[in-house]
């Protein structure tokens, strides 16, 4: 079978080849660029704990080598510290701060020491064409030619080539937000920790700046402007710097500036993911990122759900349910986070009046600006598929756990077949679904016994019958279940369903809606629950 032909070698596109190949599934990524990103320790990315984890899976070395973990995060207004959170436990686990060079390098080598991916270079996209059996691609460059492949993802970013070649609209907000942002190196009063001053009392640096950690006492410096604005000149930009720090530093600090840069966030949302065997994802399919969401964090989640559902598809064959699930699941989730940002621009960006004025008011913006740049809440928590098309019927012997039906599942300690102990999220990603059995006591017996007594042979036999691949896990508890409790957990790690004991019956039939059904039993539905609808952001002209 040919390839899934990836187009963009940006994070997504690497990150989504790289997930593909992880499951058997060879990719060709076309890169328009010479195969290298120049240094701007200025341009970085935060990610939540589960894309984080997710890029490590992937072999992505430099988010362990190079990422900074916050050990805080600080709220300030005027002079009063509103709060202070300690960042690493289960309850808040810490985002990775990491330049997007860094990211980049690592994902580059990744993909060098996999035999499934080709990558080549210099290789622009100028047409598609689709029939039943693939997709076709055009590339100009140096070596033009045309590419087959099974399936093509569009990874290129926000002037996407695929989703204009696919007539699919990009309507959304213009320069939502306005940031000017210095790196350096220097000693501020908070180490490791990300820092939100809203309303500082020197008032030439403007009305919000935030100070994140970066490795090797680098610290990246953002100050909120005016959505259209002047330009800021460079001695703007260095003015902005001297008062912050001396500001917080209660003097003029010694620091040494790296890099600078100026940049607009857009909230923008393509009116379809899939058309036939194309799919977008990433910054080609989305735009946001405005009060800390992450745009690239909904972009990596893209990669993550697409590409157990290609794999399916690629090996076993694959229902249209199974494959516009992809669209129903992540545009309504990506919908609902625009949406949660831009009911809350209003009140965080307004221009204040009475109800800035109200008591309780400070701590309630805190509070949406910390969950947006923490990953908590409506603007940055992850997404649970409640209502995805894959979602089983509901059973009588379900068992409620700690996690709601469609939630990502908690990295809980395992035993793998191999008698081995890992954590939950380390057996995700390899095309499987997990079964995983909750035995309190297994960890001090000895394997020899447990697996052939109570209830495993049982659900052995039950996990073999499976209409798609599945492992069988053990662990000693999970959050909220009790013993003898069976999760069925989707390979991108989503809760399908739990069940109290072993129930052949209702967890095969879970297991085969998972799957979206038998390949080939369902019709086409164009736009089954795509989420928020296009006309929402009807407001502004389409992105050409």
């Amino acid at each position: 079978m040919d390839p899934v032909i990836v187009v963009g070698a940006g994070p997504v596109g690497l990150a989504l080849s790289l997930a593909l190949a992880a499951q058997g599934v060879p990719s060709v990524v076309l890169d328009e660029g010479a195969g290298k990103d120049e240094p701007r320790t200025a341009r970085t990315v935060v990610l939540r704990a589960d894309t984080a984890a997710l890029m490590e899976r992937l072999g992505c070395a430099t988010i362990r080598d190079e990422g900074a973990r916050w050990v805080g995060w600080r709220s300030l207004r005027r002079k009063q510290e509103l709060r202070t959170l300690r960042l690493g436990g289960n309850d808040l686990p810490a985002p990775v701060h990491i330049p997007q060079h860094a990211l980049m390098r690592g994902l580059r080598d990744a993909v060098a020491a996999v035999d499934l991916v080709q990558t080549t270079t210099h290789s622009r996209l100028d047409a598609l064409e689709q029939d039943a059996g693939g997709v076709t691609a055009h590339t100009r460059g140096p070596g033009a030619t045309w590419w087959r492949g099974s399936y093509l993802v569009g990874c290129d970013g926000a002037r996407s080539t695929v989703r204009k070649l696919l007539g699919i609209r990009f309507a959304g907000r213009t320069a939502v937000e306005r940031h000017a942002v210095a790196a350096l190196r220097t000693e501020l009063p908070w180490p490791g920790e990300a820092v939100l001053h809203r309303m500082p009392p020197w008032r030439a640096v403007g009305e919000e700046v935030t100070a994140r950690a970066l490795p090797d006492g680098a610290w990246r410096l953002d100050w909120l402007l005016p959505a259209r604005g002047e330009l800021v000149t460079p001695d703007a930009l260095v003015s902005r710097v001297r008062d912050t720090l001396s500001g917080w530093c209660d003097g003029p600090p010694q620091y040494d500036l790296i890099d600078t840069g100026v940049y607009t966030l857009h909230h923008r949302l393509a009116r379809r993911w899939r058309v036939d065997r194309a799919f977008l994802a990433g910054d080609a399919a989305h735009l946001l990122g405005a009060v800390g969401t992450q745009g690239l964090d909904e972009g990596l989640r893209d990669a993550e759900n697409l590409a157990w559902k290609l794999a399916q598809a690629w090996h076993h064959g694959a229902s249209d349910t199974l494959l516009d699930s992809y669209q129903a699941e992540r545009r309504t989730a990506v919908a609902a986070r625009l949406r949660a940002a831009d009911q809350s621009l209003p009140i965080l960006r307004g221009s204040g009046g009475l109800r800035a004025c109200l008591p309780g008011a400070a701590r309630g913006h805190d509070t949406l600006l910390t969950d947006g740049h923490l990953g908590l809440g409506a603007l940055g928590a992850p997404p649970a598929y409640r209502h995805s098309p894959l979602a089983p019927p509901h059973a009588e012997a379900h068992a409620a756990v700690g996690t709601p039906i469609g939630a990502p599942v908690a990295d809980v300690l395992v035993m793998a077949p191999d008698g081995t102990t890992v954590r939950l999220w380390d057996r995700l990603g390899r095309g499987r679904m997990l079964v995983v059995l909750v035995a309190p006591g297994t960890g001090v017996w000895d394997r020899r016994h447990w697996m052939t007594a109570g209830v495993m042979p049982r659900l052995a036999s039950a996990v073999s019958a499976l209409p798609a691949p599945a492992e069988l896990l053990v662990a000693e508890s999970y959050p909220g279940a009790s013993a003898h409790t069976v999760l069925l957990v989707r390979p991108d790690g989503h809760l399908v369903t739990a069940f109290g004991g072993v129930r052949p019956a209702e967890l095969y039939a879970a297991a085969d809606a998972v799957r979206g059904g038998a390949p080939g039993s369902s019709p086409r539905r164009e736009d089954h629950a795509s989420g928020l609808s296009g006309r929402a952001f009807d407001r502004t002209a389409d992105i050409n």
